[in-house]
């Protein structure tokens, strides 16, 4: 079996940006949630400088910090998700 393939016990392989969350989680010791807020808290900021921001404020590495980012943005843009994970990152309000 390879590394990328389904274990059924599990169910499926994570794919996309929450694939690096378990790892985020070791490394930096805090919920995938807290990020997720840290994010949400800088409106302003757009994408890259989202990843920027985390890099230097948190020590994030690159991978990490753009996988953070795309995820917490595209709940944001997510027309079907939960009101409570809708939010406009980019507004700062919840819709």
């Amino acid at each position: 079996m390879t590394k990328s393939a389904a274990n059924p016990a599990k169910g499926p392989a994570v794919k996309g940006p929450a694939s690096y969350f378990p790892s985020i989680e070791r490394q930096y010791g805090r919920p995938i949630s807290d990020w997720i807020s840290l994010i949400q808290s800088r409106p302003e900021l757009k994408h890259m400088a989202l990843v920027a921001w985390l890099k230097a404020e948190y020590g994030l590495g690159h991978g990490h910090a753009n996988a953070l980012v795309a995820h917490t943005l595209a709940l944001a843009a997510a027309p079907n998700s939960k009101p409570e994970t809708r939010v406009s990152v980019h507004k700062g309000v919840q819709q």
